[in-house]
């Protein structure tokens, strides 16, 4: 299996602990990845910072990029990543995309994957959901990406609000394409 290139994004939407996660996640994935890049919206970092600490913001061990950075690599097509996560996306963000609005970093990067026919995979957490909601997700979904909302499953019996959390961080995983060890339906 290639090794894959991927950008997670990181909005001001509560639910810092699914990045933290699937950050975590990625970070023990390694033999299976060539790269990962991280970008924070302003509001995604002062979000994280609150929600995750100081530490768990400093600590992230992959290359950092800011949103206004047009010159990072996963800003145009001939980089050719393979994936994009945003996790958690707000609404904003959202209908940005949506509609083409391609004003920062991480927009841009959506954008160039739904262009290329990559995957861009966005894990809304907001609700509840307007008819606006519904549509931007119709209108990401026509163009090639994937909604995951970020609604835990319980069938695994988790324990803890980590484990609980790592439901949803362990489906983008497998929707990413990796290799990854989680809870399987009828094991």
């Amino acid at each position: 299996m290639e090794k894959q290139k991927i950008v997670v994004a990181i909005t001001g939407a509560s639910g810092s602990i699914y990045a933290r996660l699937l950050l975590q996640h990625l970070q023990k994935l390694k033999d299976q990845l060539f790269e990962v890049s991280v970008v924070f919206s302003d509001n995604g970092k002062n979000v994280f910072v609150f929600e995750e600490g100081e530490d768990n913001y400093n600590n992230i061990p992959f290359n950092r990029y800011n949103n206004n950075d047009f010159f990072a690599p996963f800003a145009s097509g001939s980089a050719k990543y393979n994936a994009m996560v945003i996790i958690p996306c707000t609404m904003g963000t959202m209908g940005k995309i949506a509609h083409g609005i391609a004003d920062d970093l991480i927009c841009r990067a959506a954008d160039v994957m739904l262009k290329e026919r990559r995957k861009l995979i966005i894990v809304p957490r907001d609700m509840p959901m307007n008819l606006i909601h519904i549509r931007n997700m119709e209108s990401i979904t026509l163009a090639g990406g994937i909604i995951c909302p970020a609604m835990p499953s319980y069938y695994s019996k988790p324990k803890t609000i980590e484990e609980l959390a790592a439901t949803v961080v362990n489906r983008v995983i497998d929707l990413i394409g990796l290799k990854n060890e989680s809870y399987r339906w009828g094991e």
